[in-house]
């Protein structure tokens, strides 16, 4: 253990940091210090490096609550971001290493959001061995609808042709924009305020700054009718996935077959990604599905995948000792 060096992360840092995120084996533009630290007012940042002597060889991104670190709330998934050099042994050392610093620290449980496999560049399941070793407890999953374009199905509901061809008959329009106002004020929020009675997680303003940080990652794309916005989804994107979010349609879009129309057009815009990924259907923290989202989905060709959600005392670092024969 005496070879690790760990250090929390401050500013001086951030070259060093995103250089290595580039580089990981499991990480996407999300652990970029530019787009984590967009809302640094609402989280206090406790991300972490591991070194091994002087090289860098995992990050983990993170806030802290009390006397618990969890991987980075603001973000969709986290984890430990890892190197592509990294063998078992090594991430056995890293982890056992990053708990009983923690430990030391007063740090009594890790919660780990863990990114989804379809995003690793690289095998990268060692994470998963080792909180099964550590009596980790699975204390939240959803799952997550996607489309393998490697092996894709193909569209045969009726009702999503129908809506296809709806939209082809109403002379519906995709166009990729990088302003997102007009699609926030006219669509998506009335929309979640209506039906949810929520707000989008970003403003416009953070989703217009954070695409100008990541505009090759970042993108929107917006369903006319005429000069007409009537639908509209945001995609994240980056290596292996093409993610939708903030997906939504006004009444006019709902008439003319406006997302239908937009998601046959997404899958065959991002058909050389080797995923489709069109997040996940849960409330209820995990417990309930929506089940006519999923059907939506589905009829499009997405399967499921998992989004694990666990929390491990770091006390259980010492059950890391010894496991080799």
């Amino acid at each position: 253990m005496e070879n690790f060096n760990i250090k929390k992360y401050n500013p001086s840092h951030k070259k060093l940091w995103d250089s290595f995120v580039k580089e990981a084996k499991n990480a996407t533009f999300l652990f970029q210090r530019d787009f984590m630290d967009y809302h640094s007012d609402r989280f206090t940042d406790h991300s972490l490096l591991v070194f091994k002597g002087e090289k860098l060889v995992a990050v983990l991104p993170a806030n802290i609550s009390g006397s618990e670190l969890h991987s980075h709330q603001g973000l969709s998934y986290g984890g430990l971001v890892l190197s592509k050099k990294c063998t078992f042994p090594e991430t056995l050392a890293i982890f056992k290493n990053v708990l009983a610093f923690l430990n030391r620290e007063g740090v009594a449980v890790l919660k780990l959001k863990l990114i989804p496999k379809i995003y690793h560049q690289l095998p990268s399941d060692e994470i998963d061995y080792l909180l099964f070793l550590t009596q980790a407890s699975l204390t939240r999953r959803d799952i997550t609808s996607c489309v393998n374009n490697e092996n894709s199905l193909k569209i045969k509901s009726s009702n999503r042709l129908r809506g296809i061809k709806k939209g082809v008959k109403n002379e519906l329009e995709v166009k990729e924009e990088a302003k997102f106002k007009a699609y926030w004020n006219e669509v998506l929020e009335p929309n979640l305020m209506q039906v949810h009675n929520q707000k989008p997680v970003h403003s416009s303003a953070e989703i217009e700054l954070l695409q100008s940080r990541f505009p090759e990652n970042i993108k929107q794309f917006n369903v006319y009718k005429d000069d007409e916005i009537v639908a509209g989804a945001t995609i994240f994107e980056t290596s292996n996935v093409a993610h939708a979010q903030y997906i939504s349609a006004n009444e006019m879009g709902r008439q003319t077959g406006g997302l239908d129309f937009l998601f046959n057009h997404l899958l065959e815009h991002f058909s050389h990604k080797k995923y489709f990924d069109f997040g996940i259907v849960n409330e209820a923290q995990g417990l309930k599905v929506n089940k006519g989202l999923l059907h939506w989905k589905e009829t499009f060709g997405g399967r499921s995948i998992t989004h694990d959600f666990y929390e491990v005392k770091t006390e259980n670092h010492k059950l890391l000792n010894d496991i080799f024969i």
